[in-house]
């Protein structure tokens, strides 16, 4: 792992790198801004990554300074293939890999100078969101287990989670209609095509209705051009959405024994609500509920604070305890 600490401007987060796979993974640091949850072994540290398509610059900083002015250390991370992370072919979304790089960001966030590496928060959104479920299963580390594992798991964020791939195509169908899944679809089939003859393959990752996009839903381009940074693109590995037909990491959430936060837009029409409450409730988890669509919880949107303040209300009344 290499660090690069950013001296200007002064607030701005350090670079590192850490190996997921064969390529290197780019992450910001972001230091805890008080010591309200200083332990023995250090402050609890928060493991960031952005949805579908996302990179951490399109809307993961304020969430992250909100933590560590709470206390709490945050890495936000690029997915290979994403924003400022190595990887080629670019915008490539393969599920098992974006989990094996949310184990290899625990990994380093546990190494990181201050870090409490039995206090590691896991934290996900959207896509994201469903991966932590099977990254914390994968992980098998539990609070329970802090004496005598190097590195644990003390708990989990899942914000507006996919967990049920089944089910969000259920719901673009009824959201979008028939017509605009099956061009997506097609759309999906042909780019495939192409790259294996040597072309692109790949989508818009988000349109206006009508448009031929992984995403068509009336208002969430310019909900996701509102959030997106500099090294956000609006294309897709368009093998991504065969793949979303059997993405359920809902399954995991039984297994998990240590504390989960879920947050659920009511009216949500990319993450089917209803799987995120199943998966809620399979994983005796704590569930707040906000009346907005996917991008209402989102930096500049009308429930941002409430979802941070509550992230931050569960994390500190576990932290604290394990601390």
């Amino acid at each position: 792992m290499t660090l690069q600490h950013t001296p200007e401007p002064a607030a701005d987060p350090a670079e590192l790198t850490f190996r997921s796979g064969e390529e290197r993974c780019h992450a910001w640091y972001f230091p805890a801004g008080s010591a309200d949850l200083e332990g023995p072994d250090g402050r609890p540290i928060a493991v960031m990554a952005h949805g579908f398509g996302g990179t951490k610059d399109s809307g993961l900083e304020p969430f992250a300074r909100a933590y560590a002015a709470a206390g709490i250390d945050v890495l936000a991370f690029d997915f290979r293939h994403f924003g400022a992370s190595g990887g080629s072919p670019r915008q490539r979304v393969r599920m098992a890999d974006q989990v094996a790089d949310y184990r290899a960001a625990i990994a380093a966030a546990a190494e990181l100078p201050g870090a409490d590496p039995r206090r590691v928060v896991l934290w996900g959104v959207s896509l994201s969101g469903g991966h932590v479920f099977a990254a914390a299963a994968a992980a098998r580390a539990t609070p329970e287990k802090a004496a005598t594992a190097s590195t644990a798991l003390a708990a989990l964020v899942s914000v507006t989670p996919l967990v049920d791939g089944r089910a969000a195509a259920a719901l673009a169908v009824r959201s979008g209609g028939a017509a605009a899944t099956l061009r997506g679809a097609y759309a999906s089939v042909r780019r495939r095509l192409d790259a294996v003859t040597g072309g692109p393959g790949l989508i818009p990752l988000v349109g206006r209705p009508g448009e031929v996009a992984a995403l068509a839903l009336d208002g969430y381009y310019e909900s996701y051009c509102a959030l997106a940074g500099p090294t956000w693109r609006n294309e897709i590995d368009a093998g991504v959405l065969p793949q979303l037909a059997g993405y359920r990491p809902a399954r995991a959430a039984a297994g998990l024994r240590l504390p989960v936060l879920v947050q659920i837009a009511d009216f949500d029409r990319g993450a089917p609500p209803d799987a995120a409450a199943k998966a809620a409730f399979a994983a005796r988890a704590e569930v707040r509920h906000y009346p907005c669509d996917h991008f209402g919880v989102w930096p500049g949107n009308p429930y941002f604070e409430a979802a941070v303040r509550h992230q931050v209300m569960f994390l500190r009344r576990h932290l604290d305890a394990l601390g």
